[in-house]
């Protein structure tokens, strides 16, 4: 799964690599270590084959929510039940979008024993980037476009913390993501190759959702 991810990339950085227009209401421009559902994300969508990046608050709202907080938060979709899922179908056929982050934190949970977290980010350096749905919600003032990140089985790299894997997509294929090659997207939601991802221990300073700063993906340093 994912529920918290770091994301550092300047919006004009987005814009270049997926060849995108920025919206003039995107989230502040400034490096965030800790994003956490219901934060605004700068996510890529696209209509008539023409890319925007725009803002989404992360936790996607199913169109009969009668407000925001009107069931449970959405974060990720189930790669295997995204199609038949009411809240999530249309979505998944029509509306799908980039999330793009440094990285995404995740908890090796063992029983009696705090949650370990892990920095995972791409073995090569490179930005990661996932597959997500979005929808929007509301009308008038309240109307807001959420998102939700696709999830998958895990791979042999996250599966001695995780059992599940956020869909990570390889740039030739984020067309096909984004609908702009036609049909056949599906196959995409699969766990990334093994050797794409790395994962290290950072400290457990991150378990607090109002933790903040670039220290949060420092290595742990254990004593032997």
């Amino acid at each position: 799964m994912c529920g918290r991810m770091a994301i550092t990339l300047p919006h004009e950085a987005m814009v270049q690599m997926f060849d995108a227009a920025p919206s003039n209401d995107l989230p502040a421009d400034t490096a965030n270590y800790n994003v956490c559902p219901t934060n605004t994300l700068a996510v890529v969508t696209s209509q008539d084959d023409t890319r925007r990046l725009r803002p989404m608050r992360w936790g996607f709202i199913p169109h009969w929510y009668k407000k925001p907080n009107g069931g449970p938060l959405l974060i990720n979709a189930r790669s295997e039940t995204i199609a038949d899922k009411p809240a999530f179908r249309d979505a998944c056929r029509n509306r799908r979008c980039l999330i793009a982050c440094d990285g995404f934190y995740e908890w090796k949970r063992e029983a009696d024993q705090t949650p370990l977290p892990y920095w995972v980010t791409r073995s090569d350096g490179g930005p990661m980037v996932f597959a997500g749905i979005w929808q929007d919600w509301g009308q008038g003032d309240d109307l807001m476009s959420t998102c939700a990140v696709v999830t998958c089985d895990t791979n042999a790299d996250m599966a001695p913390v995780h059992d599940r894997l956020p869909v990570v997509l390889e740039p030739e294929n984020w067309a096909l993501w984004l609908g702009e090659k036609g049909h056949g997207a599906a196959p995409l939601m699969k766990p990334a190759e093994q050797g794409v991802l790395q994962l290290r221990r950072v400290g457990t300073a991150v378990n607090s959702n109002r933790a903040s700063g670039p220290e949060l993906i420092e290595p742990l340093v254990v004593d032997e």
